[in-house]
């Protein structure tokens, strides 16, 4: 991004001070929600589009934002440009010049929502391991509540990529008079059995990690360890093979502080500990635990609270749905999004199905703007 493009953007916070019940059945004493917007909402409030955020994404899609107060010590450099700000802007594939667009951190966050980082008011300590558990539902619900708070009753369209796509689904089911268009990007509509191992083996690292502590770390060293390894097991999934080797290039980099006996000796390896080391200073490992639950125990029907597809579809007959497939990618496998598809057509819900054709994997969605603009553009305007 160049100085005449900077966009300077600032988060926003919305505290919601009554009781908030969790599907689990707990309920937190009033929740704070961080959140970005982009672009003016027009008179007749009908422009808005919200957009969930991926597995360790934040509030901040678009634009240049230096600071966020309270998450100081993870907001890293690498978190200063927006996540998605090669799709958000003036012109882009999602046009504020046209649209106004809102990102949420998620319940449970660590970039400024009440997650288990967060002060408890009942200890005046971090809530830690005491934070409770989430569902995919839980966050859609926080996520309405910041929605009704900007007056809008209808929002034009949810977009979200990767775990994002289903946080779209589960919105379209829970509130389906709240939205017209919903743009699922590299997901699908339930968790398979292989991701559902690789979810396990990334809490499984964390919780295993000798600094853990149950999750009551804060004053003491953090698991980083244990978040490097869960990390490094999800980020396989998110690019290809191919260019994965096209990425780690060039000498082999020793970490001993990870290894005692082994060295390592491929530049694939340097590259993943890497991308490992480099996460663990901008996230929260108990944060990382609560979205990978609520992803691994996601049910499309327990979740929206209906008893059967034909109830979840319904109230949906006015939606439009455009999903797209990665065809690399190794996270959300294509056949998941042409279930999807499938699915809709059975119960007459307009959808389109585009398929992305990238050597770049699951982070295509990232990585390609050019690949993914000219249908969420064409969509959008309809």
């Amino acid at each position: 991004m160049t100085g005449e493009k900077e966009q300077i953007v600032s988060t926003q916070f919305y505290f919601h001070e009554q009781p908030f019940e969790l599907g689990c059945g707990s309920v937190l004493e009033g929740i704070q929600l961080a959140y970005e917007t982009y672009g003016e909402l027009n008179s007749e409030k009908n422009n808005a589009i919200l957009v969930f955020h991926a597995l360790t994404g934040s509030q901040h899609a678009a634009g240049i934002n230096r600071f966020v107060a309270g998450v100081e010590n993870l907001w890293t450099e690498e978190c200063h440009l927006g996540w998605w700000d090669d799709f958000i802007g003036p012109g882009k594939g999602i046009d504020t010049e046209k649209y106004f667009v809102i990102c949420i951190n998620y319940l449970g966050g660590c970039y400024g929502s009440t997650g288990p980082s967060s002060i408890n008011p009942k200890t005046d300590r971090p809530y830690g391991g005491e934070f409770p558990h989430i569902s995919i539902a839980d966050i859609v619900k926080s996520q309405k509540l910041v929605i009704d708070h900007l007056g809008i009753e209808r929002l034009h369209a949810v977009i979200g990529p990767s775990l994002g796509g289903l946080m779209c689904l589960d919105y379209a089911g829970l509130f389906p008079e709240n939205v017209l268009n919903i743009i699922s990007i590299g997901s699908g509509y339930n968790v398979p059995v292989l991701q559902k191992l690789f979810t396990l083996e990334q809490i499984m690292a964390v919780e295993n990690d000798p600094h853990f502590n149950d999750g009551n770390y804060y004053d003491g060293t953090h698991p980083r360890n244990g978040l490097c390894l869960a990390r490094m097991i999800s980020h396989k999934t998110f690019i290809s093979l191919y260019y994965l080797q096209d990425r780690a290039k060039g000498e082999v980099r020793q970490f001993d502080d990870h290894f005692k006996w082994y060295s390592l000796s491929d530049p694939m390896e340097s590259y993943m500990l890497h991308q490992g080391r480099k996460f663990v200073t901008r996230f929260d490992a108990n944060t990382y635990l609560r979205i990978m639950e609520a992803w691994q125990t996601f049910d499309l029907l327990t979740h929206s609270e209906k008893e059967s597809i034909e109830d979840f579809f319904k109230n949906s007959q006015h939606h439009r749905y455009l999903i797209f497939s990665i065809d690399s990618d190794v996270c959300f496998y294509p056949e998941q999004q042409s279930d999807l598809n499938q699915l809709l057509k059975e119960h007459h819900i307009q959808s389109m199905h585009i398929t992305v054709h990238s050597e770049k994997g699951h982070d295509s969605f990232l990585l390609e703007p050019d690949l993914f603009a000219p249908h969420l553009s064409f969509t959008l305007a309809k």
